[in-house]
């Protein structure tokens, strides 16, 4: 029976934090848990990282050469070929070909990313290209096909 007087806490709610470094009756007296010696015993530690334990860190193993170009413009590309296969299967509404039309069917991954069309394969649909770069293979086949080629800027 409950009463105010026999209230407890529900088994394995309350636990009690181990207090490090309080002296020899905490259980964790003299090194406090920490050890003999070393960087890690000492207070005011912390680790780079990177640190390797003295053994020389990956960063410095590796070899480092060439330029990496911060305003590299990273297209996704798009084959003829692939144009051919969209209107083989009727998936293009009315023949236009857009980076949201591509991004919308899944053949490019990014939406934000320009897009390039390239001239691998054969084309024979008429169609309505809108892309951000395209080759000149490319853009002579959509044109020979009697499809209109625009170029983003």
């Amino acid at each position: 029976m409950k009463h105010i007087g026999n209230l407890q806490y529900a088994p394995g709610s309350r636990h009690k934090k181990k207090r490090v470094g309080r002296g020899a009756g905490s259980g964790h007296g003299g090194t406090a848990t920490r050890g003999h010696k070393g960087h890690q015993s000492r207070s005011n530690y912390s680790q780079s990282p990177g640190f390797e334990g003295g053994q020389m860190p990956l960063i410095r193993r590796v070899p480092k050469f060439g330029f990496t170009n911060i305003n590299r413009v990273e297209y996704q590309e798009v084959n003829v070929a692939t144009l051919q296969r969209l209107a083989d299967e009727q998936l293009l509404d009315g023949g236009v070909v857009n980076a949201e039309v591509l991004y919308g069917l899944g053949v490019t991954r990014k939406k934000s990313a320009p897009v390039k069309v390239l001239g691998n394969g054969e084309l024979s649909a008429k169609l309505t290209v809108t892309a951000d770069k395209i080759s000149a293979s490319a853009k002579q086949k959509i044109e020979s096909a009697g499809g209109v080629v625009t170029t983003n800027g």
